[in-house]
């Protein structure tokens, strides 16, 4: 058998398992914007998250990582970016809340992560900042092709949060995904045109744009050891997809 049939036939694998695992977790999620209320406790959540996927075949992909994640889904609440640690802090209504799921499905990652105004209410700021920052996401996508670059991914996200007049994160990115949960190419939220790494047919990769109403300086919370934190204090926000690369376009694989 050639090296290139074993290879077509690992491409098959993984692209069905993706496609299952990505379709899982976004029913997790999908689900989860519904379940959140004010009053439950980012502890409450998590349970209810990690019986999700494992109800429906999965695995908590944070659980494999080589310093395991003290849960099964970040959940970062208002100046808290991204890898917030669980906690037993109530959600009070009007909170913005970023949640970031990765799971494993026959042996490969999809991730995804979404933000949301707890209660559905909350300050119109933070709103234009969600509403904008998805805008920015599928910006992202619709670039997406095999013969595009890293850089025009880059450079349309980026293009919608500086209009947005948003701050852009630049120290956390995007990254190619699969049998590891971070892999080569990064995807920076940030970039010029036809530069960087050219896509091709097959490559999976997660574009997650992320922002803040503030500027973008960050650190990492030395009582969790994960959460990062806005250092001013200003609201962050992060979306993101698992995206398959075809020939003429994507697919994204952690819709529901």
């Amino acid at each position: 058998m050639s090296n290139k049939i074993v290879q077509n036939e690992d491409l098959e694998q993984k692209i069905t398992a993706m496609r299952k695992g990505g379709k899982i977790l976004g029913e997790v999620l999908r689900d989860l914007k519904a379940y959140v209320k004010p009053g439950m406790t980012g502890l409450e959540i998590d349970a209810w998250v990690r019986a999700e996927i494992e109800k429906r075949g999965a695995k908590v992909a944070y659980d494999y990582l080589d310093e395991p994640f003290p849960g099964a889904i970040c959940i970062s609440v208002n100046d808290a970016l991204v890898h917030g640690a669980p906690t037993d802090e109530p959600l009070e209504e009007g909170d913005k809340v970023s949640f970031d799921l990765d799971v494993l499905y026959d042996g490969y990652y999809t991730d995804s992560a979404f933000t949301m105004l707890v209660g559905g209410k909350g300050s119109p700021a933070v709103k234009q900042m969600i509403k904008t920052t998805e805008e920015a996401l599928w910006a992202g996508i619709n670039v997406v092709r095999a013969g595009a670059r890293i850089g025009d991914i880059g450079y349309a996200v980026e293009k919608v949060l500086r209009k947005g007049k948003l701050g852009v994160i630049e120290n956390y990115i995007g990254h190619g995904i699969g049998k590891e949960m971070h892999a080569f190419p990064e995807v920076p939220n940030y970039g010029m045109r036809g530069h960087g790494y050219i896509l091709k047919a097959g490559d999976t990769i997660c574009i997650e744009p992320m922002s803040c109403l503030g500027k973008p300086a960050n650190y990492v919370d030395k009582d969790s050891n994960w959460t990062v934190r806005m250092k001013d204090g200003s609201i962050g926000c992060h979306c993101e997809h698992t995206i398959l690369v075809t020939e003429d376009g994507c697919e994204v694989l952690t819709l529901p």
